[in-house]
């Protein structure tokens, strides 16, 4: 049976550790900074029979703006349709209905949020950061 839930204390903050650690976007996320991240954010895990597969976080004020951020399906459960079902479920999530303006960043998943209705930026010029 395969699940999704924003339950914080069912999430397997070492499982995700692991996986974040070596992944180029999240390379060197230590345990504790890990916690942190889940602490600040809306949290998805994805359960096969009660075993964590998969995790996704949410950064939001619940009104204008959301990010998402950290979403993953380990490689063994990959290209079964689990990573829709997790931003599926994401979506729908009844507390981020609000949500006006939804970001993420990706360098090779395209394909499946473009399902859920993300595109290009449409003014990237507009947007700025900083990294540290």
């Amino acid at each position: 049976m395969i699940y999704v839930s924003t339950d914080k204390n069912k999430l397997d903050v070492p499982f995700i550790q692991h996986f974040l650690k070596d992944i180029y976007w999240a390379a060197g996320r230590t345990l504790e900074e890990v916690q942190r991240t889940i602490d600040a954010s809306v949290c998805f895990g994805i359960y096969l029979n009660d075993t964590q597969i998969g995790f996704a976080r949410v950064i939001t004020d619940y009104v204008v703006f959301a990010y998402l951020m950290d979403v993953f399906i380990t490689e063994e459960h990959r290209g079964k349709g689990y990573s829709s079902i997790l931003i599926d479920t994401m979506m729908k999530e009844p507390q981020l209905q609000e949500v006006k303006i939804w970001r993420l960043a990706t360098s090779d998943a395209h394909f499946l949020y473009q399902k859920f209705g993300f595109k290009a930026l449409a003014h990237p010029e507009k947007l700025m950061e900083k990294i540290v």
